[in-house]
């Protein structure tokens, strides 16, 4: 499947960390203003599949230890994708890429930071095009529903800086959908283990006013999720009996937390950091 992709590929590498001395080149992260990601469910006709484009300097055209802007931008089409999928499509992003051995992805939407090591690049991972091959692979494995997927990194500070802006907007109309829905109006909730490849025990509970930890997925992302793939890592909670209204602890909640971090988590409160908190994978969006 990656045997044209000069390093490994796999979800062994999830969760690698590369350090500055060990970086090639860098993208986004704390120093830069400008990054973002995002995902777009488009007419067929406005998605040529297969397509990577790079706008902007290409990895080999970054001078060795710089950190520069990014842009992320996947567009999918297919006959049963709702645009209500663009957010659970987007998070993928931070999986997929970081199967790429020498490749790190952290954080999400307009926060992401992303390094090359070293040792990929002297390998020949010298290009987007081969971390574009990587996520349109996967995601038409994963997903089966996306009919058609390109990809395009933006790396010219100008273009970044312009589509950061029309990210912004799109993030704040997808959250506004969840505003003014309350925990006590749902009868289930949704979990999600994406994180567990470097946080073994962690299960994140999502409500309607909780989102999950990472910030990028909400209640109605995660119903989306949980019908387009109910064996994924996204799934629903039946909330069960409330044990306490103001700690927010759930009998389901509890069943299920116990049950995906194999026993680690028996009890879980949702309205406060004391005696039994939501777990945490590093990943914090206040």
């Amino acid at each position: 499947m990656f045997q044209d992709i000069p390093v490994d590929v796999g979800v062994a590498y999830e969760g690698e960390r590369i350090r500055r001395s060990e970086m090639y080149v860098e993208f986004g992260g704390p120093d830069v203003k400008f990054k973002f990601e995002l995902a777009r469910v488009r007419k067929p006709e406005e998605v040529k599949d297969g397509e990577i484009t790079i706008i902007g300097p290409d990895i080999k055209d970054i001078p060795e230890g710089s950190s520069v802007p990014l842009g992320i931008v996947v567009e999918v089409a297919g006959s049963q994708l709702e645009e209500e999928l663009e957010g659970i499509i987007e998070r993928r992003i931070h999986e997929f890429t970081n199967y790429v051995h020498g490749f790190m992805h952290l954080n999400q939407r307009y926060d992401i930071w992303c390094r090359l090591s070293k040792e990929a690049f002297k390998k020949g991972f010298d290009s987007f095009t081969y971390l574009g091959k990587v996520l349109i692979r996967l995601y038409k494995a994963d997903f089966p529903i996306i009919e058609k997927i390109q990809v395009t990194f933006i790396t010219d500070p100008k273009e970044v800086e312009r589509m950061y802006y029309e990210a912004l907007k799109i993030y704040e109309a997808r959250d506004a959908k969840a505003r003014g829905l309350k925990d006590e109006d749902v009868d289930e909730f949704y979990g999600c283990i994406l994180c567990q490849s470097f946080a073994p025990t962690h299960v994140c509970v999502i409500t309607p006013q909780r989102y999950s930890n990472c910030g990028a997925i909400s209640w109605f992302d995660g119903r989306a999720a949980s019908k387009v793939d109910p064996k994924g890592p996204i799934f629903r909670i039946p909330k069960g009996e409330c044990l306490d209204p103001v700690g927010g602890e759930y009998s389901g909640v509890n069943k299920i937390v116990q049950e995906k971090s194999l026993g680690a988590i028996k009890r879980v409160q949702l309205y406060t950091a004391f005696k039994y908190p939501h777990t945490s994978c590093g990943c914090f969006e206040a």
